[in-house]
C-alpha cells in the first residue's frame, strides 16, 4: 500500500478543489481509492482477529464517497480532502460503535464511538456511565487505553446534564454530547513496516470502550422495538 501516493493526491485535491481539476485527474483518484481500499481490507483482517463481527465486512461496505454533500453547507467545494472508512458490522449509518480510519494530510486519525446519538439514546448512555462508573473508569483511565485515546468525548456541555448532580466528582464523563474517542496519527505512520500492528493495538483498546457503549445501545434499541 503506497500511502504517500494517497497523501499526494489529497494534497493536490485540497489545493485544486474543483470539478475541472478532479475530472482531469480522475485516474489518479482511482489509483488512490484502490490503494485506500487495499489498506481498509488489511485493517479489517486485523480487526477480525479480535472482533469476529467484522470478518464479513468488505471495504466497499465501509468506505465513504469523495463527493461532498453541499446542499446545506456554506462551503461549496465539491470534494472531501480526506478518505475515510467506518468499519462497522451494522453498517456505516449505525448508532453502534465501529472503527473509523481517516487519511488526511497532517490530520490522519483512528477513531470510533457513538457520534451524534439522538437525545433519548444520549440520556441512556449517560445513565449507563453514571450507574457503572467504576467499570467505565477502569476502561477510559487505563494507561493502555489513554496511550491511544487521551480524551473521551466531544462537544461538551458547560454544566451538568439534566437529571445529574452538579457536584458529582466525575461529571465530566457525563457532559459529552458524543461518546467518541480519537487517536491522531502522523502521516509517516503509514509508511512504517509495522503500521498495521499500531492500528491493531489502537483498535483493540477501542473495542473495550465500544463494548461498554454498545451494550447500552443494544438495550436501548430493544426497548425502542418493544415499545412499538
Amino acid at each position: 500500500m503506497d500511502a504517500e501516493l494517497i497523501f499526494r493526491f489529497l494534497r493536490d485535491l485540497s489545493a485544486h478543489n474543483n470539478r475541472d481539476w478532479f475530472n482531469a485527474h480522475r485516474d489518479r483518484y482511482e489509483v488512490a481509492r484502490q490503494a485506500f481500499e487495499e489498506l481498509v481490507g488489511q485493517v479489517i483482517t486485523r480487526i477480525a482477529t479480535f472482533d469476529d463481527s467484522i470478518s464479513r465486512v468488505e471495504p466497499r461496505d465501509c468506505t465513504y464517497r469523495i463527493y461532498r454533500d453541499t446542499r446545506f453547507s456554506p462551503d461549496k467545494t465539491p470534494y472531501k480532502d480526506h478518505l475515510g472508512a467506518y468499519i462497522n458490522a451494522m453498517g456505516k449509518k449505525a448508532q453502534h460503535c465501529g472503527y473509523y480510519l481517516h487519511l488526511q494530510p497532517d490530520a490522519s486519525l483512528l477513531a470510533g464511538g457513538s457520534w451524534c446519538p439522538p437525545p433519548a439514546l444520549l440520556r441512556a448512555l449517560r445513565q449507563a456511565v453514571y450507574d457503572n462508573m467504576d467499570e467505565y473508569r477502569s476502561i477510559v483511565e487505563d494507561p493502555a487505553f489513554t496511550r491511544y485515546y487521551p480524551l473521551v468525548g466531544e462537544n461538551f456541555l458547560k454544566t451538568a446534564p439534566k437529571g445529574f448532580p452538579k457536584d458529582y466528582p466525575y461529571i465530566h464523563y457525563l457532559q459529552s454530547r458524543e461518546y467518541t474517542v480519537q487517536c491522531p496519527v502522523p502521516d509517516s505512520l503509514f509508511s512504517q513496516p509495522d503500521f498495521l500492528d499500531h492500528i491493531e493495538q489502537a483498535f483493540r483498546q477501542l473495542k473495550r470502550f465500544s463494548d461498554f457503549v454498545n451494550y447500552t445501545i443494544d438495550e436501548w434499541e430493544l426497548d425502542q422495538y418493544e415499545s412499538h
